[in-house]
């Protein structure tokens, strides 16, 4: 997991907003494997090291459903220690009938899934990095069929008691009304482009990790943003290895000429697509 740890720059947590915070938190405790590390009237912390939050989901008042069409979350990706891992977690979503889907990228194997809300979930394991194809600055990825049985095979001695305490947030995945100027934004944030040639997509990462952030038009080119008052992504937090680090991010930001509010320490701004970003130190 050294893409998460210093001197890298990564995502931690996401927080959702749900229409029904009991339905939804039987779904992510039993089908997806949190542990609930806080829980508050109207909010639900998630974890799955019992130490750190990953996930937050939360109730606000008069709610409305998901839309179609708008900018917001794609999908928020865990990623898990190994493969056997990930096949424990086929096993389990095949016992429960659950409806997934699935990709191999190349530098990861990865399931779909989605919350009652239509909130995009992905769960996944990286390959080796040795077995990355890289090409100067960038990473080779695609989407092919997954090798089910192997990967089953592979987890057929693993139990699965819920998420391993070593998953993390391994990236989150955005709709976003355009890619220029969103790229540009991701990149005063301190993410360099890894990925630049997938149709409608753009994948950002940080110390040369397939992506932190994923980035599409596939909403549609100038799509708008997910009203306040409907269910989707609240915010994620970006995690910075140093308080330098995360002051040169502040600064590029400011001169990008985006609004930038500090409170406690944590910065929080919008992107060009006005997904709320947290900007923190580990």
């Amino acid at each position: 997991m050294k893409y998460h740890n210093k001197p890298n720059t990564f995502i931690e947590l996401v927080k959702l907003k749900v229409v029904d915070l009991q339905r939804s938190l039987e779904f992510y405790e039993n089908i997806i494997g949190f542990k609930v590390l806080e829980q508050q009237s109207d909010k639900i912390y998630l974890t799955a090291d019992g130490e750190t939050a990953l996930l937050s989901i939360e109730q606000p008042a008069d709610i409305l459903p998901t839309q179609q069409k708008t900018t917001g979350l794609y999908h928020f990706a865990l990623l898990l220690p190994t493969r056997a891992d990930l096949g424990a977690v086929l096993r389990h979503f095949a016992e429960l009938n659950i409806r997934i889907g699935a990709g191999d990228h190349l530098v990861s194997e990865a399931l779909y899934l989605n919350d009652p809300d239509g909130n995009g979930i992905e769960i996944y394991s990286d390959r080796p990095d040795t077995e990355w194809k890289w090409e100067n600055e960038f990473v080779e990825m695609a989407t092919l069929q997954i090798d089910a049985q192997s990967i089953l095979a592979e987890g057929a001695n693993t139990e699965w008691n819920g998420l391993p305490a070593g998953t993390v947030m391994g990236h989150i995945h955005l709709h976003v009304s355009e890619l220029a100027e969103t790229q540009k934004f991701y990149n005063a944030l301190g993410f360099d482009v890894i990925t630049p040639n997938y149709p409608g997509a753009l994948f950002m990462g940080s110390g040369k990790y397939h992506h932190h952030i994923g980035l599409n038009t596939w909403a549609g080119v100038g799509a708008p943003p997910t009203p306040e008052n409907v269910v989707g992504l609240k915010a994620f937090s970006v995690v910075y290895p140093s308080n330098e680090a995360l002051q040169a991010a502040v600064s590029k930001v400011k001169a990008f000429g985006t609004e930038i509010v500090e409170e406690n320490g944590t910065f929080t701004v919008k992107d060009p697509s006005q997904n709320k970003i947290k900007l923190t130190v580990k």
